[in-house]
């Protein structure tokens, strides 16, 4: 099934599915999109998804933009394992499991959303792509939109890794270096695709990288069983993953597949740039600007998100919230991940430094299920 409609996620408008769709025209904020939950069969659902695993993250495709005899570009993404990690559990007493993103085709999570975006756009005609990004989500576009044939341009902060540059570019994609912060790039790629007609895929600027996103939780709740954890703790740049997890639980709820999913969403940012946590201990429906953002883990500085208000509801009304942890502390969880055999970012290192933070102040429960995202690959460092 394809979805139905598009659904403001601020203001509620519903628009009809279009091509080119990008964000609300009444408020401008990000539109999700919403499909007939009352038209599936749980039953079927679960049977369906289970015989197609090892099929990447399109085996849930009942869930996702693309219609009956359509395909998508893909490059083997998704079924990425979630492993326990007993050693590192046991020091907190929590059942601890990681979401290990680097096994996908560019080395992170981006591959699932730009899969979708490429999808639906290639498929409704979008003559290229564009997308400010802080590295991966670069790569990614880079690679899909090679697998679709379609030029690509990605505006990246000039001291974005040289490494993540040069993948762009074997990908054949035009790579444009700013003086600046992930913002300045989204000013200069928002021109660009005004300019050209290129395709924006700026995070939450369109509907369908979200929905690539979700698959990550899509895929865990298989993995447990059928079960939603206790816990997430999620590395919050712009925060699609966090929100499209929120989001996912709630349609699985709502297709009969899950009785309920009592996850509490926990976002984790740097000190250096923590406008989430911030915003949340504030007590604000939006976060400000974070000024002058400084971290070492560049997924993470985004000093300000078109999504602010999605990730904040998403972990107050899951009972979760947000935490900010140092660099050094990103690095040892990332270093002591690594001492379990998990290729772990800098990213992906900040939420078992969160989960540490959340433990010690009694957030995350002796016994909870709580899984961790593992965002990307330490090579892309």
């Amino acid at each position: 099934m394809a979805h139905r409609e598009l659904e403001c996620g601020a203001c509620g408008r519903t628009e009809p599915v279009t091509p080119g769709a990008t964000v609300c025209p009444s408020c401008g904020k990000p539109l999700m999109a919403r499909y007939d939950l009352d038209g599936l069969d749980a039953a079927a659902l679960r049977e369906a998804w289970a015989s197609r695993r090892g099929g990447g993250m399109w085996r849930f495709r009942e869930l996702l933009p693309l219609a009956d005899g359509e395909e998508p570009v893909s490059l083997g993404e998704g079924d990425t394992p979630l492993l326990d990690i007993p050693r590192l559990g046991g020091d907190l007493d929590l059942d601890l499991r990681v979401k290990v993103e680097s096994g996908n085709p560019t080395g992170s999570f981006k591959d699932r959303g730009l899969s979708a975006a490429v999808t639906r756009g290639s498929l409704d005609g979008a003559p290229g792509f564009v997308v400010p990004s802080a590295g991966n989500a670069a790569a990614a576009l880079s690679a899909y939109g090679a697998r679709a044939g379609l030029p690509v341009r990605v505006y990246v902060p000039a001291d974005t890794p040289g490494g993540v540059k040069a993948r762009c570019r074997h990908y054949d994609a035009q790579v444009v270096e700013v003086d600046g912060l992930i913002t300045d790039c989204g000013r200069e790629a928002a021109a660009y695709a005004e300019e050209t007609g290129a395709f924006s895929v700026s995070t939450l600027h369109e509907p369908y990288r979200l929905e690539g996103k979700k698959t990550m939780m899509l895929e865990i709740v298989d993995a447990l069983g059928w079960r939603a954890p206790d816990a997430i703790v999620y590395p919050t740049g712009g925060g699609t993953g966090l929100i499209g997890s929120w989001k996912v639980l709630d349609e699985l709820v709502g297709a009969g597949v899950l009785e309920e999913a009592p996850t509490r969403m926990y976002a984790v940012q740097s000190e250096g740039c923590a406008p989430m946590v911030r915003a949340f201990e504030e007590g604000l429906e939006e976060a400000p600007t974070w000024e002058d953002a400084a971290t070492e883990a560049w997924g993470l500085r985004v000093p300000s998100a078109l999504g602010d208000f999605l990730i904040l509801r998403a972990v107050r009304e899951t009972d979760g919230g947000a935490v900010a942890v140092s660099d050094e502390a990103m690095r040892r969880g990332a270093r002591d991940l690594g001492a379990s055999g998990i290729d772990a970012s800098i990213e992906g290192g900040a939420t078992l430094a969160g989960a540490r933070a959340l433990r010690a102040a009694g957030e995350l429960q002796e016994g909870e299920t709580v899984v961790l995202f593992d965002t990307g690959s330490l090579l892309t460092y």
